[in-house]
């Protein structure tokens, strides 16, 4: 691939390995964007619309994207508060939540972050960490490390550490407890202010938004007696409204509507208590609103 063809087409960064990796190129195959990665390279080129797939370290693309290296890309926001580099956040993906916890033994008689004054603390997020002691009244010292921070309080090496926590399963194996969430985070998509590719970012943006979407509704499709139509359009408002179809059978009508997937079961017996039959659900892949 030539310099050239790299400085003309769109740049978007994704994470190199890892789950993330895996859930950003599912994300951009979903959303139209064809392309291969050969094994060990760097690039890979999308078929049909000029736009480069660039493989990098996760918590280098906030500082790549801000330097304009590349033109969008794939992280999670813990890393981009944390680089403290200016890029605009494009949209969040739906995907990697978590929350950034300050923790501390089980057994430990701190209660409060402000009581924290003179411990060391451990963690991957140093600038984010320090900001929010600071604000709370603590003065700590900090040790920066770059992984395995949930086993620094049993090596002695601190009093209380700063980590990702998701389920909270990992503090409990490591018997600690959160004193306090500094704040919660996910996969999102950040753009470079320096991009010269505007109309294809909102495009890749506009795409994107369908695939997120969809993964959040279902597809209902029912029957239902004229006489609890009302009753079933209110269970199942839809998106804007429902699509409402007469049977060829007198006295019944077909009902498509969107519905939040958490809510699909939940909804379905409602209907189902109504009088509706033929109750289906179909997976949305990918969506316009």
């Amino acid at each position: 691939m030539t310099s050239s063809a790299l400085q003309n087409n769109l740049r978007i960064g994704v994470p190199s390995k890892g789950r993330l990796s895996e859930l950003a190129t599912e994300l951009l195959h979903q959303a139209g964007l064809q392309f291969r990665r050969q094994e060990r390279t760097l690039f890979a080129l999308c078929k049909q619309l000029p736009i480069d797939i660039v493989f990098l370290r996760t918590d280098d693309i906030p500082t790549l994207c801000a330097e304009g290296a590349i033109d969008l890309g794939i992280t999670g926001s813990d890393l981009v508060e944390e680089s403290g580099r200016q890029v605009d956040t494009r949209m969040k993906l739906g995907v990697g939540k978590c929350r950034l916890s300050l923790c501390v033994p089980i057994d430990s008689p701190i209660q409060s972050p402000d009581q924290l004054s003179g411990c060391r603390v451990a963690t991957s997020f140093p600038n984010v960490t320090r900001r929010y002691l600071e604000t709370n009244g603590a003065q700590v010292h900090l040790v920066s490390l770059s992984g395995s921070v949930e086993i620094m309080i049993a090596l002695g090496v601190a009093d209380a550490i700063v980590d990702l926590v998701e389920t909270g399963s990992t503090l409990a194996a490591n018997r600690l407890r959160v004193l306090a969430d500094i704040g919660s985070y996910e996969t999102v998509l950040i753009q470079s202010r320096q991009t010269r590719h505007q109309e294809l970012a909102d495009r890749i943006v506009r795409r994107l938004e369908g695939v997120v979407i969809a993964r959040d509704y279902s597809l209902l499709e029912y029957n239902v007696p004229e006489e609890n139509l009302a009753a079933a359009e209110a269970i199942t408002p839809g998106f804007n409204s429902p699509t409402v179809s007469r049977l060829e059978q007198s006295g019944w009508y077909s009902v498509r509507v969107m519905v939040p997937r958490k809510d699909v079961i939940d909804v379905m017996e409602q209907l189902e208590k109504i009088g509706a039959s033929a109750i289906l659900e179909t997976e949305i892949g990918n969506c316009r609103l």
